[in-house]
Formats: structure tokens, sequence, C-alpha cells
């Protein structure tokens, strides 16, 4: 999934997200939509594109085994 930032000064309902998001957070979306969040420059900003290389810290976490 990519990630975005958002920009506003107070927080927002994302209904796509099922969530509310905070100023300055960030956010996981999904990557079909990515276009959708940051063609809103004064709302959001790319933090990962989609199909990027997951960060360490992503790529560090265990995988839940499924059985």
């Amino acid at each position: 999934m990519a990630r975005v930032r958002f920009l506003g000064p107070a927080p927002v309902t994302v209904p796509e997200l099922g969530r509310t998001v905070q100023p300055d957070e960030v956010v996981e979306v999904p990557d079909a939509r990515f276009d959708g969040y940051v063609c809103q420059p004064a709302n959001w900003e790319s933090v990962e594109e989609p199909g990027a290389k997951a960060s360490k810290k992503t790529a560090a976490r265990p995988q839940k085994e499924e059985g």
C-alpha cells in the first residue's frame, strides 16, 4: 500500500479508510487510490508511492503464519 501525509489543519474523517485522520498523520491508502489523494496537494502529500519497496521497519516485521 502507498502512504500519504494529511496536511489539513484539523482532523478529517476519511470514509474510504474507515477512520479519522489527524493533521500531519501518515496513513496507508490503497495503491489504486493514491492519485486521488496526491492530486489534492493542499490536503495530502506523498510519503511512499505505490509499488515502493517496503521500508526496513515494515520489512523487519514478522509475517503471521496461517494455520
